[in-house]
């Protein structure tokens, strides 16, 4: 599992860290691991250190430092270091000492064009601002930042990329778009989330020391391959499907019949031993389904489940979706809610359920239910999944480039789904998360579980069957029982 921590946290951590060891160890740690990443990239580039034109981006503060100590050891290679200073009289004077005692020089770009000042770099070093920074990068930063990244030198960020917020991931102006990030002693969370994650590019961490300094939770933790094994259910000899838990599915309508054949195909992929369906799209289902248990409803009187799952596809029609939806809600068992189903949601009415709640918003949806632009959704992802789950007194399965999973409680870490694909940004898809989610918390998962693998079996479901190519909702669902045996180890 790979987790982060707050800016705060860090900083505490690296304090204590500090104190125990001799004066300026941590930095030159930190320097150690930056550097052999980066000629680590060159030999990959152009097969050795030695006659490398790098060139250093330095600040004002201790990221800079970093770099100045990392060109340090790339020159003492016989690369070719040079360092543009953005605020000359603040440089890191120690860091900076090293440099020149190595070899490197200062190449100022007073009265070069920022272009003149790059050309010809294999590797550009961005130590601009670090962990603290905030608010988008400073004037005089942009031509430089921007003559990197046109040069086609490898751009690697120093611990974050400057210019984006490490704590929230969003980027408020220009920042650097790095090729590479190097981080040190946990990842923060603006590099595990949209937007600020599409510019750290490939991410390494280098261990400095800090992990027993952290503490035991951390903000937010991304689940791996084994860490979602471990939740999947599976069946013991004595099973039936009863016992595997029955989901039942609220989808569909006269217009969008589709939906509830997609929400039953995800469900019954989800782990649950029967699916029951209660809605307009009954004979779509069993067209498509035959297996499925499909009832006229209204969903209290179909039979027992341990789960539900209602809203895609149910469309506007007064007097059919909001009954509908209502009767779920007042259910004692978990529900996930989504898609239209959202729109008839009244945050006391969550609050006051016995039972748990998910629900699964696209940022458009999140922002209807906020009463914010969609753009402050998508700027600033990490703050509306935790203001939606506190605000409803229900965990929030945020969708988007960056899903994130956040639950009513403000100190459990929000889960951050790393798989995926952008050719998954298709019509559907998001009804075969829903079943496939309903179903796993119809298997017994609490709710965040049950989300936080649902993400992460959808996406790599959908990863495994485009390869690179379209792929349509139901290629998904029809994916999923490879992505559960890549998961558990079986293909």
């Amino acid at each position: 599992m790979r987790t982060a921590y707050r800016v705060e946290t860090v900083r505490n951590a690296e304090r204590e860290l500090m104190a125990r060891l001799p004066e300026g160890t941590l930095m030159r740690r930190a320097a150690a691991g930056l550097a052999a990443t980066c000629a680590g990239l060159l030999r990959d580039r152009r097969g050795r250190v030695s006659g490398a034109r790098v060139v250093l981006l330095v600040g004002s503060g201790d990221n800079g430092g970093d770099a100045l100590y990392a060109g340090a050891l790339l020159a003492g290679r016989s690369a070719r270091v040079s360092v543009v200073r953005l605020a000359p009289a603040r440089t890191h004077a120690a860091g900076l000492a090293a440099l020149l005692d190595a070899g490197g020089r200062i190449a100022d770009a007073t009265d070069t064009p920022a272009d003149a000042v790059v050309a010809g770099a294999d590797l550009v070093l961005d130590g601009i601002t670090g962990i603290g920074g905030h608010g988008g990068l400073r004037p005089e930063a942009v031509p430089l930042v921007r003559a990197a990244r046109a040069s086609g030198a490898v751009v690697v960020a120093v611990d974050l990329p400057s210019g984006v917020t490490a704590d929230s991931g969003e980027v408020a102006g220009e920042a650097v778009r790095a090729d590479v990030t190097v981080t040190f002693g946990t990842y923060k969370p603006g590099l595990l989330i949209d937007p600020a994650r599409e510019h750290a590019g490939v991410l390494r961490l280098v261990d400095i020391g800090l992990g027993p300094l952290l503490p035991p939770v951390p903000d937010l933790e991304v689940l791996q391959h084994a860490d979602v094994a471990r939740l999947l259910p599976e069946p013991a000899g004595e099973s039936d499907k009863y016992r595997r838990g029955v989901i039942g599915i609220v989808a569909g309508s006269a217009r969008y019949p589709g939906a509830a054949v997609l929400a039953v195909a995800g469900a019954l992929r989800g782990g649950a031993g029967a699916v029951r369906y209660v809605g307009p799209g009954g004979d779509a289902v069993i067209a498509r389904f035959p297996e499925t248990l499909v009832h006229e409803g209204p969903p209290s009187k179909a039979g027992r489940v341990q789960a539900w799952a209602v809203g895609p596809g149910l469309g506007d029609e007064p007097g059919t979706a909001e009954p509908l939806a209502s009767d779920v809600l007042a259910s004692d068992v978990p529900v996930l809610v989504d898609a239209d189903g959202l729109r008839l949601l009244d945050a006391a009415t969550v609050r006051a359920r016995s039972a748990p709640t998910l629900l699964t918003p696209h940022a458009g949806e999140a922002a209807a239910l906020l009463g914010v632009p969609r753009e402050e959704v998508e700027a600033g992802r990490l703050a509306a999944v935790r203001e939606l789950a506190s605000r409803y007194g229900a965990t929030v399965l945020l969708k988007g480039s960056t899903t994130l999973i956040a639950t009513p409680d403000p100190t459990a870490p929000v889960r951050v789904n790393p798989t995926g694909t952008p050719w998954l940004a298709t019509a559907g898809s998001g009804d075969i998360l829903s079943g496939l989610a309903g179903s796993l918390l119809a298997t017994g998962l609490p709710t965040h579980d049950a989300a936080a693998a649902a993400a992460y079996l959808h996406g790599l479901a959908a990863r495994l069957k485009s390869r690179g190519a379209p792929v349509s909702a139901l290629d998904v669902a029809d994916g999923l029982p490879a992505a559960w045996r890549n998961v558990r180890g079986e293909a």
